[in-house]
């Protein structure tokens, strides 16, 4: 069974024994290592003013970080209201995938969301087939074929 948790500073030990293990079962797909560097920024995110709208979920199998989600609110003031959320990252161990949970983290997260009025989530899609196949599966989604990366 896989519980749904939010991922609190007291949880980055498992968090980063996570990131190890997906990129031992996926060797070429993340080219970054989770560093001392990268455990530290996680420590600092959970005192940093920035990270106030982000919204970060576990998803738990036997004490173990299986898959984990992340999304932040979108702020503006064109329409005077937080009424959007794009979904930075949703990812499940290879060796997880195919039961749900990404399904069950997406729905955790929608619930979430909508508690805190959102009423859309902005996602973009990878083009590998897997990304492909989830985000098409996904209920009361549209798929839209434009988007932009605008580097600052």
């Amino acid at each position: 069974m896989v519980t749904i948790i939010p991922f609190t500073a007291d949880k980055i030990d498992l968090v980063i024994a996570f990131e190890k293990q997906l990129r031992a079962e996926e060797p070429n797909t993340y080219y970054w290592e989770p560093d001392a560097t990268y455990v530290q920024k996680l420590h600092d995110s959970f005192c940093d003013t920035r990270f106030q709208t982000a919204i970060s979920l576990l998803a738990m199998r036997g004490g173990k970080v299986v898959g984990r989600i992340e999304a932040s609110l979108i702020t503006s003031r064109c329409d005077a209201c937080c009424c959007s959320a794009y979904l930075d990252w949703i990812c499940v161990l290879k060796s997880e995938r195919h039961q749900h949970i990404g399904q069950i983290m997406l729905r955790e997260l929608r619930s979430a969301l909508k508690k805190s009025g959102v009423e859309v989530l902005i996602a973009l899609i990878a083009k590998n087939k897997e990304s492909q196949r989830f985000y098409h599966s996904v209920e009361n989604a549209s798929i839209h074929d434009e988007g932009i990366w605008i580097e600052v």
